[in-house]
C-alpha cells in the first residue's frame, strides 16, 4: 500500500460546508452517506475493511494513523478521505469530538 491509494482533501473555501452540500457531492458520484459521530479522545484500533470507504468530516476532528507507510492524517470539518479497501488504519478523535458522514463504493 502506497500513500497514493488514499487520497486526503482539503475543503477549498474558506467558508466550511453543511451537511446538505456534503450530501450533495456524495450523492452525484452514487453513493448514500450515513452519519456518524464520537466523543473526544474515542480511539479506534488498527483495522481494515473490504470496502472502500469515503468520510468527510462535517464537525470536529479526527486522525488517522496508516501504519503500513508510517504516517497520519488529520482531518477537520469539510475534509475528505478516501481509503481504499484493505488498508490498515486506526484512529483518534479529536477534543471537540467528531461527526462525519460516510459511504462506501
Amino acid at each position: 500500500m502506497t500513500q497514493h491509494d488514499i487520497q486526503v482533501r482539503r475543503w477549498p473555501d474558506e467558508q466550511t460546508p453543511n451537511e446538505a452540500e456534503i450530501r450533495k457531492i456524495l450523492a452525484e458520484e452514487g453513493l448514500q452517506p450515513y452519519r456518524w459521530s464520537n466523543t473526544p479522545g474515542d480511539v479506534y484500533g488498527v483495522h481494515s475493511h473490504t470496502f472502500h470507504k469515503v468520510i468527510y468530516v462535517l464537525k470536529g476532528s479526527i486522525t488517522f494513523g496508516l501504519p503500513d507507510i508510517g504516517d497520519k492524517v488529520l482531518l477537520h470539518m469539510g475534509d475528505r478521505l478516501d481509503l481504499p479497501a484493505g488498508v490498515s488504519h486506526n484512529a483518534v478523535v479529536g477534543n471537540q469530538g467528531v461527526v462525519c458522514l460516510e459511504a462506501h463504493r
